[in-house]
């Protein structure tokens, strides 16, 4: 089952060095297909063969968080599927969960190409995407007929991550997050507060807890069926800046955080050179996901655990390729975890390895649900 790694990676990203965002695009268009397809009784088999081979399901990998019914803690991150193209059949790839966006109030189309490189070295991906996306009026009317045209609930939680509008000016930024969640309240199960990304001018400096509390009360106040409703920080925050986010969440009764975003650091990098510009990382702008990420993100996983007492609820993402990587995350304090760039690199088998080696690590630690490994390797 390693085909994609020795054959299909190999070729794509060795031997052709495919485009890394013009291979997205045919991903995201065959989603499309598949996602249309599922619609239709007739393509049953399609799904049934995904599940057949993408999917492991066991007792001791489901939760219940915030109220949300979670077959297995190992959800896709936001970033991948912007549009909520596959908001219907990420199950099938064997996912726990997914976040869909980030969206954007007004659409919008990113930074200016290339804006997306593989660091194969590093097993990294370097973007400045940009929050490129057709707008949350687009993904409200696609999330309402995809509901009503499936003939059956979507087995997974679907969380909708929010963004600022680059034509928003920074002092106009709740109004634009809360337009955006009107449109989408109803639609997903959860939602995410993405004020942590790079590539939008100005986003990062609405963490700072003035900016970001005009943020959540305006979403709160709107938020009349209680969703639960996190905040996406970056890495690269100071543990003080970190602590008053805490604080912050707190007072407007916030479900949780998701721990972390891309990094602008480079220290440690392998990559010298970007082929396709001819410059070093250091020179390119943009956010660093993937391994690079990793130990950051875990860091601040278990210092949000430590300072809450273990009562917030931690999405941990950042550099998860392996069943060694979640474990690491969930045991410093994640209740749930997230991939995307591992996936990449990994394939979609990826998925059900990591948590058959979940599995196998709490038959090794004599636990018997995954919610017991929470937080265990703070001592």
């Amino acid at each position: 089952m390693d085909l994609y790694k020795s054959l299909v990676g190999h070729f794509l990203f060795t031997l052709v060095k495919t485009e890394p965002e013009w291979l997205h695009k045919q991903t995201i268009g065959s989603l499309n297909w598949l996602s249309k397809a599922s619609y239709y009784p007739y393509t049953n088999w399609l799904n049934n063969l995904l599940q057949q081979y993408l999917c492991l399901n066991d007792p001791q990998l489901e939760q219940t968080v915030l109220g949300m019914k979670l077959p297995n803690p190992l959800g896709l991150a936001a970033g991948f599927d912007k549009d909520g193209v596959g908001a219907n059949i990420w199950h099938n790839f064997g996912f726990g969960f997914a976040e869909l966006g980030t969206v954007t109030y007004h659409p919008q189309p990113g930074n200016p190409p290339p804006r997306l490189f593989r660091l194969p070295l590093d097993q990294a991906a370097l973007n400045r995407m940009g929050f490129n996306n057709a707008g949350a009026v687009a993904m409200a009317a696609r999330l309402k007929e995809g509901k009503e045209k499936l003939n059956y609930p979507i087995p997974i939680p679907i969380g909708i991550n929010l963004g600022k509008s680059k034509i928003t000016p920074l002092e106009l930024a709740a109004q634009d997050y809360l337009q955006s969640f009107r449109l989408l309240k109803d639609l997903g199960d959860y939602f995410v507060v993405n004020v942590s990304s790079p590539n939008t001018p100005g986003l990062r400096s609405l963490q700072d807890a003035a900016m970001l509390s005009q943020i959540l009360d305006g979403l709160q106040q709107e938020n009349t069926a209680r969703k639960p409703i996190f905040v996406k920080i970056a890495p690269d925050l100071e543990w003080e800046a970190i602590s008053d986010i805490i604080v912050l969440v707190k007072t407007y009764q916030i479900a949780g955080l998701i721990a972390t975003n891309t990094t602008i650091s480079r220290e440690g990098l392998k990559t010298q050179i970007i082929e396709k510009t001819g410059k070093s990382p250091q020179e390119e702008a943009g956010g660093i996901s993937g391994k690079p990420v990793s130990d950051r993100s875990t860091e601040v996983i278990r210092f949000i655990y430590q300072q809450t007492q273990g009562q917030m609820p931690i999405i941990g993402v950042g550099g998860i390729f392996t069943a060694g990587d979640a474990w690491e995350k969930i045991t410093a304090g994640a209740c749930l975890i997230q991939t995307y760039t591992g996936w990449i690199y990994e394939g979609p088998i990826m998925v059900r390895r990591i948590l058959a080696g979940l599995l196998t690590k709490l038959e090794e630690n004599g636990l018997t649900s995954i919610s017991q490994a929470i937080g265990i390797g703070n001592g």
